[in-house]
C-alpha cells in the first residue's frame, strides 16, 4: 500500500468512529435515575406563574350522559372524560381528587409504566388499576415520563428553574432518545 492509501484508511477509521460516537451520544438520555418512590414537595408560594391566571371557562348545562360521583363528602360530575364541580349555578371544570375512583378510563388514556407498576394518563390525571375493578386518581410517581403536556399546562420558576405546572403536578422538559418528553419533578402542596 501507497502513504496515500494508509493515510485514506486511517482517516476514514477516524471520521467513522467519530460519527459512530456522536451518533450513540445522541441517543443517550442525560437524566437522573430515580431510586426511591417519595414525592417531592414544592411549597405554593415558591412557584411563580409565567403567566396571568387563566380565565376558567364555565358552563350552564352539562350533557345528560354525565355521571355524579361522590368521594371524601364532596360531588363531581363525570362527563365526555372530564370532571366538574357545581358552583353557583354553573359547572367549572376541576382535577379530580386523589382517591376518587371511576369504573371505566377516559377514552384516548395512555398506559405508562414506572417501576413496574401500571399507570393510566389522560389530560393531566393519573389513575391506578385498583382490585374492584376501579381505576383510582392517584399523584405520579416522581421520574415518570410523558410525551405530550395537557393544553391547560402553564409556564413556572421554581428557584430559578423553568418547569411546567398542571393539576399541581410540576414537568421538566427533557430529551428521551432525541425527542422532547417532560418528567415529573415534583407536587406543589396547597
Amino acid at each position: 500500500m501507497t502513504m496515500k492509501r494508509i493515510a485514506i484508511l486511517i482517516m476514514g477509521i477516524i471520521l467513522t468512529t467519530t460519527f459512530t460516537q456522536e451518533a450513540t451520544a445522541q441517543r443517550t438520555v442525560n437524566r437522573k435515575v430515580v431510586t426511591t418512590k417519595r414525592t417531592v414537595r414544592v411549597p405554593k408560594t415558591k412557584v411563580v406563574y409565567k403567566k396571568p391566571k387563566t380565565k376558567v371557562v364555565s358552563v350552564r348545562t352539562l350533557p345528560s350522559n354525565r355521571r355524579v360521583i361522590k368521594h371524601n363528602g364532596l360531588s363531581y360530575t363525570y362527563v365526555n372524560n372530564k370532571f366538574y364541580r357545581y358552583y353557583g349555578g354553573r359547572y367549572i371544570p376541576v382535577a379530580p381528587a386523589i382517591g376518587l375512583r371511576i369504573s371505566t378510563l377516559p377514552a384516548g388514556y395512555t398506559r405508562i409504566v414506572v417501576g413496574g407498576r401500571n399507570f393510566f394518563f389522560f389530560d393531566g390525571i393519573y389513575y391506578e388499576a385498583v382490585d374492584d375493578g376501579y381505576y383510582e386518581v392517584v399523584q405520579p410517581e416522581i421520574g415518570t415520563i410523558i410525551y405530550e403536556l395537557p393544553e391547560e399546562a402553564e409556564r413556572v420558576e421554581v428557584d430559578g428553574d423553568i418547569l411546567y405546572e398542571c393539576d399541581n403536578v410540576l414537568y421538566e422538559k427533557i430529551q428521551v432518545d432525541g425527542t422532547r418528553a417532560y418528567e415529573v419533578v415534583g407536587i406543589i402542596e396547597n
